[in-house]
């Protein structure tokens, strides 16, 4: 990944991590049988599992790489979603693809392949170095995966076993008082209590772990998942929580570990799969990857294969995420991904923000104007990418484009999305009213 991807990427993770706004009921809108479609060939539909994979004794990797062709308007964010996958997933996958504005037709590397953790197979296992969550149901042979949100600098995710305390439906937030005091500063007065709804960051629902102020939990900002961003708690999609609510139980185990490098064996073949360490889980980068080169020449002495070291090298630096094989004339990446399972991109992502065009006698605002068509782009993409959506679009205009949000229904309302726009982009705005929008469409 490219400095300038790396910069980017923590800019929009420090964007997300401010933000405080809603969601809506999801239920029964995400397909149950947690699959994709596969571009048919003759006389054929297969599927590709994105969240639910059969787990024998001694398999250690699950899955499949897939891609798809993206769409005018789609951004890797809405992709991710649909496929089970997080932010940081498929960006660190498609380093060339710019994450809110891919070109229609762009060929998505979905990299719905993953190492599991070293950790016993027992209840919850959540790997911070990915930002994934593993759950090993007790009477089926198999392993439930799911992206998560972790806690972002200086709110750091604990690492270490616990366990299902308490689940709730509906659960109240007590914003804690360094949370109100952070937003305070900004000029942003949060409730002391957050009643459920659309303005609640816990969602529908939360399971409280036994460590004090810790929950697994929904979110009503769901592009926020699979980067760090939460308080130190761990976020879901709010249609993935709800699933592993009904399924999980009061006492289940919870390990959390920080695993940035994996090996496993699959046919004979040694892969391995890097992520960059997260600074504030302990353990710096170099120490872990000497321990993890340690293990690595164990598991190879003990087969009698030839690793290529040279490689190895690559895919630790490369650090994105992709099972690769790692032992003398195995495929490279390039290869992996030409091989790739291609997947029929469906008539609509789930979840895609789907916005309305502005009428005369709606409200609106002048959210800023540019000279450059793709920063516009850009900016109406995390608009709309918001919890709830800030409707958006851009408007060619002057030699440049501005970026409209709207429509909406009265001054009021345009005051209070103004005043989101504000504390969350720190961009001054301004408010049209309907009698102007003419001009400005």
């Amino acid at each position: 990944m490219t400095q300038y991807k790396r910069t980017f990427l923590t800019a929009l993770m420090l964007i997300f991590a401010s933000l405080l706004s809603g969601c809506q009921t999801l239920s029964g809108l995400f397909p149950s049988d947690s699959t994709a479609i596969i571009q048919p060939g003759p006389q054929q539909t297969p599927t590709a599992a994105t969240h639910e994979f059969p787990l024998s004794n001694k398999q250690d990797m699950v899955g499949s790489l897939a891609v798809v062709n993206s769409n005018e308007g789609d951004t890797l964010s809405d992709i991710a979603r649909h496929f089970g996958l997080g932010y940081t997933d498929i960006s660190i996958a498609n380093p060339n693809i710019a994450p809110w504005t891919p070109r229609a037709g762009s060929r998505v590397l979905l990299p719905l392949q993953f190492i599991l953790p070293d950790a016993p197979r027992k209840g919850i296992v959540l790997n911070l170095a990915n930002m994934r969550l593993f759950y090993y149901p007790k009477k089926q042979a198999q392993v439930v995966t799911y992206p998560v949100s972790i806690g972002r600098d200086g709110w750091g995710t604990p690492m270490g076993l616990t366990r299902v305390a308490i689940k709730t439906v509906n659960p109240e937030w007590h914003v804690p008082d360094s949370i109100y005091r952070e937003h305070a500063q900004k000029g942003d007065i949060l409730p002391r209590v957050v009643r459920s709804g659309p303005n609640n960051p816990l969602g529908y629902y939360a399971m409280r772990l036994a460590l004090p102020r810790y929950l697994i939990h929904g979110t009503n900002k769901p592009y926020g998942i699979g980067m760090q961003v939460s308080h130190g708690c761990i976020q879901m999609y709010p249609e993935d929580i709800e699933v592993l609510f009904k399924d999980v139980s009061v006492g289940t185990q919870v390990h959390i570990v920080h695993q940035p490098y994996l090996a496993a064996w699959d046919q004979n073949m040694l892969y391995i799969e890097a992520h960059d360490p997260i600074s504030q889980a302990g353990g710096g980068k170099n120490w872990k990857k000497k321990e993890f080169l340690r293990k690595l020449k164990k598991m190879s002495k003990r087969k009698g294969v030839t690793v290529d070291w040279e490689k190895v090298e690559l895919v630790l630096k490369r650090a994105d995420g992709i099972p690769t094989p790692v032992l003398a004339n195995s495929p490279d990446i390039a290869t992996l991904s030409n091989n790739a399972m291609r997947l029929a991109r469906p008539n609509s992502l789930y979840g895609q923000p789907i916005i309305a065009p502005l009428q005369d006698g709606d409200w609106s605002i002048l959210v800023d104007t540019f000279k450059d068509e793709t920063a516009a782009q850009r900016m109406v993409a995390m608009l709309t990418h918001q919890g709830p959506s800030i409707p958006a679009r851009k408007v060619q205009k002057d030699g440049g484009y501005q970026v409209i949000a709207g429509p909406f229904k009265d001054k009021k309302e345009t005051k209070a999305f103004a005043k989101r726009i504000r504390y969350e982009f720190e961009i001054d705005v301004k408010p049209i009213e309907p009698v102007l929008l003419s001009s400005n469409r």
